[in-house]
């Protein structure tokens, strides 16, 4: 059974920083695309960041030069470092990893930008 774990979120005031996990289990990690996703209240679900089994990174245009994806595939897990938070960065982040058809998402940790 795939799982994928989130730890990391936390309450920050503006302008600070963050580093978000997702520990995977049940495969074969370094194979899968990883994918970090957000939704704030009342929104739908926005891709932030993703990077390939290659180590090809993508990022939304709203986080690009304050988030960092990686990938460490000898610990079977994935990290999103945020910095410069703001606050309409506030929301739940969810995991997800791909590979073809097979599709797997986190329960998501929550993170809030207040001062």
């Amino acid at each position: 059974q795939v799982q994928l774990v989130e730890s990391g979120g936390g309450s920050v005031q503006p302008g600070g920083s963050l580093r978000l996990s997702c520990a995977v289990s049940g495969t074969i990690f370094s194979g899968y695309a990883m994918g970090w996703f957000r939704q704030a209240p009342g929104k739908q679900r926005e891709l932030v960041a993703t990077v390939t089994s290659s180590d090809t990174t993508t990022y939304a245009d709203s986080v690009k030069g304050r988030f960092t994806i990686s990938r460490d595939n000898a610990k079977n897990t994935v990290y999103l470092q945020m910095n410069s938070l703001k606050p309409e960065d506030t929301a739940v982040y969810y995991c997800n990893a791909k590979y073809a058809v097979l599709e797997y998402w986190g329960q998501g940790t929550q993170v809030t930008v207040s001062s």
